[in-house]
C-alpha cells in the first residue's frame, strides 16, 4: 500500500467529517460584520483551518480564535473586492485548484465515508483478527531480590510448601511486592530475554527451581496461567478498521479512475518519485 496515498486517505477522513457543514436549519448567525452575517458552519469551518498549535486549545478559546479569524477576512473583504483582487490570475488558479479539491472532497465522502456498512466493517475486522498469528500469553508472578542465594532461599521455602504471594510481600524488591509479586498476562517480547525465557519455558502452576538473572537482580517466577491471547474486540478497534475500508474504497477509485483516464508526468525526477510513492506496500 502507498504509504503516501494511505496517510493522505486517512487525512481526508479526518478533514471531511470536521468540515461537514450543519443540517439546514441549524446554522444560527453567530456574529456580523456590517452587512456580512457569520454563520455557525462558517465557524465550524474556520476551527478546523486553524494552526496546529491553535487546536490544542481549550474549545471555547479555538472557537474564539477562530471567530477572531473569521471576523479579520470579513473586515478586509471589501477592500480587497474594490481593488479587483479577485482577477488576479495567481488568484483565480488558487480559487480553481480548491474548488476541484472541495469537490474532490465531496465526492470522497458520499462514496467512501458515507459508503462504508457495518457489514463491511464487520467482514474486514474478521480478515483482519485471521491474519494475527496465534500468541501464547502467561500469567505471571515474580519474587525479586538482590541476590542468588536470597533467591535461593526463597525457591528452598516454596518447595517447603510456603505461599507465593506471601513470600513476595515478605521477600520481594519489587514494587509490585504488595500485590503478590502479580505480573498479569504478557506475551513474548514484553520482557527482558533472561525472564522471558525462563517464564514461557514453566509448564501452569510451575515455579523456577533456579534464580534467574537479569539486571534488576535475582527472579524467583511462578507462572499461574497459560492461554492463546485473544484478540481485540470489533468494538474496541472499530475506528481503526472502518479507516482500513475507507482507505480500500478510495483506492479503489483512484485505480478505476487511472484506467480510464491517463496520468503524464513530464519532469523526469518527479515521475520517478511519483512511482516510487505509488509502489504497493506489504500489509496484512
Amino acid at each position: 500500500m502507498s504509504r503516501y496515498k494511505t496517510l493522505a486517505a486517512a487525512a481526508l477522513v479526518a478533514m471531511i467529517a470536521a468540515g461537514v457543514a450543519r443540517a439546514e436549519g441549524t446554522d444560527p448567525v453567530i456574529a456580523k460584520v456590517g452587512d456580512q452575517e457569520i454563520r455557525q458552519s462558517e465557524l465550524d469551518l474556520a476551527i478546523t483551518s486553524l494552526d496546529p498549535q491553535l487546536q490544542r486549545m481549550p474549545d471555547e478559546q479555538k472557537r474564539a480564535a477562530a471567530l477572531s479569524a473569521v471576523i479579520d477576512v470579513k473586515l478586509l473583504l471589501k477592500d480587497a473586492e474594490k481593488e479587483g483582487l479577485q482577477n488576479d490570475e495567481a488568484f483565480k488558479q488558487r480559487v480553481a485548484f480548491l474548488t476541484e479539491r472541495e469537490l474532490h472532497n465531496a465526492f470522497f465522502k458520499k462514496h467512501v465515508v458515507d459508503a462504508v456498512t457495518s457489514e463491511e466493517v464487520k467482514a474486514r475486522y474478521d480478515k483482519e483478527v485471521a491474519a494475527i498469528p496465534p500468541q501464547e500469553e502467561v500469567k505471571a508472578r515474580h519474587i525479586l531480590v538482590k541476590t542468588e542465594d536470597e533467591a535461593k532461599d526463597v525457591i528452598k521455602e516454596l518447595d517447603a510448601g510456603k505461599n507465593f504471594a506471601d513470600l513476595a510481600k515478605a521477600k520481594s524488591t519489587d514494587p509490585n511486592k504488595e500485590e503478590g509479586g502479580d505480573l498479569g498476562y504478557f506475551t513474548k517480547g514484553r520482557m527482558v530475554p533472561e525472564f522471558e525465557t525462563a517464564a514461557f519455558a514453566l509448564e501452569k502452576g510451575a515455579y523456577t527451581k533456579t534464580p534467574v538473572k537479569t539486571q534488576f537482580g535475582f527472579h524467583v517466577i511462578l507462572i499461574e496461567d497459560k492461554r492463546p491471547q485473544a484478540p481485540p474486540t470489533l468494538e474496541q478497534v472499530e475506528p481503526q478498521v472502518r479507516q482500513l475500508v475507507m482507505r480500500d474504497k478510495y483506492l479503489e477509485l483512484l485505480n478505476s479512475a487511472k484506467e480510464s483516464t491517463a496520468v503524464e508526468i513530464s519532469d523526469p525526477a518527479l515521475k520517478k518519485a511519483y512511482d516510487e510513492a505509488g509502489k504497493p506496500q506489504e500489509t496484512k
